[in-house]
């Protein structure tokens, strides 16, 4: 008799919820926090904006995020959970791209 160790679809799901509540969070707080650096970036008198430079250090922190989350995730043959993690952080780090890019 052989064990098969999946997990179950009911627990994936679980998982993905809860995981994508985390991300959500993390995506509006850096969000609230481009948004200061540019409203202070209205108040800088001429000087080199931040808010672009904020913007690329969320995308690669996402993307690595994305990297490791999701194909962690994807390696421990958790599809669903690894999927989520992917398209939610990486979907955040392709915004914070834009981001970046039309902010200079």
């Amino acid at each position: 008799m052989e064990f098969v160790n999946n997990p179950s679809t009911g627990l994936q799901v679980g998982v993905s919820v809860a995981l994508l509540v985390v991300d959500l969070l993390v995506l509006v707080g850096l969000l609230y926090g481009f948004g200061i650096y540019g409203w202070a970036d209205g108040f800088n008198g001429g000087n080199v904006p931040e808010a672009p430079g904020f913007a690329w250090r969320a995308m690669w922190f996402l993307a690595g995020g994305a990297a490791v989350t999701g194909g962690g995730l994807l390696a421990l043959r958790w599809p669903v959970p690894g999927t989520v993690q992917l398209l939610t952080l990486g979907g955040g780090a392709v915004l914070f791209a834009c981001l970046a890019a039309s902010a200079r």
